[in-house]
């Protein structure tokens, strides 16, 4: 292999092996592009080397200093309750009160009401005298326009457009 190609594909490695990262940050997956990504800039730094038996002994060293801090931290983590803090322990139950849906929607079912805002497909309508939070049946409905409440889902109050 030349030298000039092995720069270029030591550098194309190390940025498809970043975009896989990233991808795996921002896409929900199975680790499929994580894993990919490691292996990626592993390989740019491989290509990169002078000497490859150093560079690979690094990596090895490298991935077990890593996974010892990891599993280190997790045990002080433990130990000082800092996981803990960082989460939400408390669980609510309905029969505490805590309820997700308003019964009080319920109410609205079969009332007539102008849409206070476009519904794309959720938008502001007024109901009864009351601002409510709505989305459409189907699609857009303009600013202004009658409307019907359908059905209430919780605390989503379904309209349909009045003709």
């Amino acid at each position: 292999m030349s030298p000039e190609v092995v720069p270029w594909s030591a550098a194309l490695a190390l940025l498809l092996g970043i975009l896989a990262l990233l991808l795996e940050v921002f896409m929900s997956g199975f680790g499929v592009a994580g894993v990919a990504g490691i292996i990626l800039i592993a390989w740019g730094i491989v290509l990169l080397s002078v000497d490859v038996t150093i560079t690979f002994k690094s990596l090895v060293i490298g991935l077990i200093a890593s996974i010892m801090a990891f599993i280190l931290g997790m045990k002080l983590m433990s130990r000082f309750n800092f996981w803990q803090r960082l989460t939400l322990s408390k669980r609510q139950f309905n029969d505490e009160g805590y309820r997700a849906s308003r019964d009080e929607l319920a109410a609205y079912t079969g009332q007539v009401g102008t849409t206070l805002t476009p519904l794309r497909p959720s938008g502001a309508a007024e109901v009864g005298e009351e601002r409510l939070d709505v989305v459409s049946e189907g699609g857009f409905i303009p600013a202004g326009a009658k409307i019907k409440v359908v059905r209430v889902e919780g605390i989503r109050i379904v309209v349909r457009a009045l003709e």
